[in-house]
């Protein structure tokens, strides 16, 4: 029994390890695919919310509707997260998904907030 509960979690992969809050359909973007996705982009959101991810690590998240802009550095951690390091100290986890061909971030609290299309 202990064996099939062990597959089971080594199966369940990256997000289960974070603790995001999976829903069905949901298939989370990690490695390569991830980077190549944010590397050098912008993704908005549907608040008008904006992520930028700079090739060199830079990260700016800018608020809808002149809200300001906050600075930080991103990476993507070995559980194929992506992690901000705010110049402010405060950091944060986000796990990308695609549900149903839509580009979703889900935070930590088990938020989701979907992208626009490119």
């Amino acid at each position: 029994m202990w064996i099939a509960c062990l597959l089971a979690l080594l199966i369940a992969g990256p997000a289960f390890a974070q603790g995001f809050d999976l829903r069905a359909g949901d298939a989370p973007l990690t490695g390569e695919a991830l980077r190549e996705r944010l590397t050098g982009r912008t993704v908005t959101f549907y608040d008008d919310g904006q992520s930028e991810y700079y090739p060199d690590g830079r990260y700016t998240y800018t608020y809808a509707g002149q809200g300001g802009t906050a600075y930080g550095y991103w990476r993507i951690d070995a559980e194929g997260a992506v992690c901000i390091d705010f110049v402010n100290g405060f950091a944060r986890c986000d796990l990308y998904v695609r549900n149903a061909g839509r580009l979703v971030l889900l935070d930590a609290a088990g938020e989701r907030f979907p992208a626009r299309p490119e």
